[in-house]
């Protein structure tokens, strides 16, 4: 079966993702895992930081990037639910990878 040219996810939660995967990741490294060029990379955290779905903290030289699990999704048909609802079903949960929401079940 050949592969599609489109995809289910945006570039916007494939790079969230890979924060939640591993929030020290290198730009390089998120770049290189969806298929983007460092600058896009870099433009998507910045749109995620600024629109408060992400934290970014400087570590040294380099960032360190945290999900906010408990803000809702920006879509109207899934405003409802949490950007941590997503990623629980899209991610494999570990120790650290985003930031749980009081009370949740995981």
């Amino acid at each position: 079966m050949a592969k599609p040219a489109w995809d289910f996810l945006t570039n916007h939660a494939h790079v969230l993702i890979c924060v939640a995967r591993d929030p020290g990741a290198r730009l390089r490294d998120i770049a290189d895992a969806v298929g983007i060029t460092e600058r896009a990379t870099h433009r998507i955290l910045s749109e995620l930081v600024d629109a408060g779905y992400v934290l970014r903290e400087k570590e040294g030289r380099r960032n360190r990037y945290e999900v906010v699990a408990d803000i809702p999704l920006p879509h109207p048909l899934v405003r409802q639910r949490e950007l941590g609802d997503l990623l629980q079903v899209l991610v494999e949960r570990r120790t650290g990878s985003a930031r749980e929401r009081p009370g949740s079940k995981n």
